[in-house]
């Protein structure tokens, strides 16, 4: 009798919320370990390590609030890709988005007369309304031309950057800002409110909540949820239900471009209070976004944990940086990490490996092969 194992690869039922959770969180903890090995190379025990980060965050107001601070611009753009993806359209120009979510709010607060009562709601309406024309034309080009939107997306990143570029440098450059390229400071009209003490502007962070639990009822309870739904699960079934691709995808993606554009508001009116370089408005939230949208398996409620995590990894640089001395690179790292496991853990959650013992040969009736043989080619 062989006593070896023959190893096959079977494709499992529909994966229950156990075996996600279960599968997620393995992938996280392996990446973490990854990490730890990584400081451990640069003379720092892993231990020591997590344990400065958690107690930089967690011993103070300020250190936590600063967690919320990171976590806003995440959950915003990370629930519009949930939304996008559930409808497996991949966008992957959030970070355009956010940065015309922000050239438009500065827009309003610099060159507008709104009165100040109406100042802060008419940089959020502009700012959405940015975003999501900033993705419109990329899911035109998708539907109407079957232009891969990946590609085009990501180009649309860039001209975000050049555009803000040539702003501040350019028309929009403050005339009190010798040196710098820098917008002039808005009216303290157009500043978010933030918790005493911190850099947590509190009226974008319960936007987001709101907009998670919005999201959720919409997925789950109204049409045009289900319509996301059928359209990213079978474009075939959606066509044959009478779904209109079209229709669909045009509001996907005007709520996906629309929260980053929101979250560009945030960074300008809670944090920065001007228009200013890029890479200072966006830490590359809107490319970690893709990494909290994968974390949260498409459900807008699971995302407010995903980018919290996502969010403290964020805020561990500074601690990391300045109470360790570690490169701050080192948070890159760390969420290139978890986009890495967690991809390639997606197959355990479809296929799982099954263990049985060899079959016996075709045509094998006893110990003669050439009696098998001539069974197997010469039948009765």
């Amino acid at each position: 009798m062989n006593a070896w194992l023959a190893a096959h690869i079977e494709r499992r039922p529909e994966p229950s919320g156990v075996v996600v959770v279960t599968i997620s969180l393995l992938a996280i903890s392996l990446a973490f370990v990854a990490v730890g090995l990584l400081v451990w190379g640069y003379g720092i025990a892993p231990s020591q390590f997590y344990a400065a980060m958690w107690q930089g965050h967690f011993s103070s107001l300020r250190g936590f609030a600063e967690i919320g601070r990171q976590t806003i611009p995440l959950l915003l753009t990370g629930l519009g890709l949930v939304i996008a993806f559930r409808a497996q359209f991949w966008n992957i120009g959030a970070e355009g988005q956010l940065l015309a979510g922000a050239a438009a709010a500065a827009g309003i607060a610099l060159f507008t007369p709104v009165p100040g009562p109406l100042l802060i709601p008419a940089m959020f309406v502009a700012g959405t309304l940015a975003g999501a024309l900033w993705g419109l034309l990329p899911t035109l080009l998708k539907v109407r031309l079957g232009v891969n939107e990946v590609i085009t997306t990501l180009m649309m990143n860039y001209i975000a950057i050049y555009a803000i570029e040539w702003l501040i440098h350019g028309p929009w450059k403050g005339k009190s800002m010798m040196g710098f390229a820098y917008t002039d400071t808005f009216a303290e009209a157009a500043w978010l409110p933030l918790l005493p003490q911190t850099r947590l502007h509190w009226p974008t962070a319960l936007l987001g909540l709101t907009m998670a639990v919005m999201l959720a009822l919409l997925l789950y309870r109204m049409r045009l949820g289900y319509e996301i739904r059928v359209l990213g699960e079978s474009p075939e079934a959606a066509r044959y239900a009478g779904i209109n691709p079209l229709r669909t995808t045009v509001a996907v993606m005007i709520i996906s471009a629309g929260a980053a554009g929101l979250a560009g508001v945030g960074e300008v009116a809670g944090i920065h209070h001007r228009l200013l370089d890029p890479i200072q408005i966006s830490l590359g939230y809107g490319y970690t976004a893709i990494i909290v949208a994968w974390l949260a398996r498409g459900n807008p409620l699971a995302a407010i944990l995903t980018a919290g995590l996502i969010g403290f990894i964020f805020a561990s640089g500074d601690v990391a940086k300045v109470a360790l001395r570690i490169p701050v690179q080192v948070v890159g790292v760390m969420n290139g990490l978890l986009l890495l496991f967690l991809i390639s853990s997606e197959r355990l959650l479809y296929y799982r490996i099954r263990w049985s013992a060899p079959a016996s040969p075709a045509g094998r009736q006893g110990s003669n092969p050439a009696t098998a043989y001539r069974d197997q080619v010469m039948p009765e």
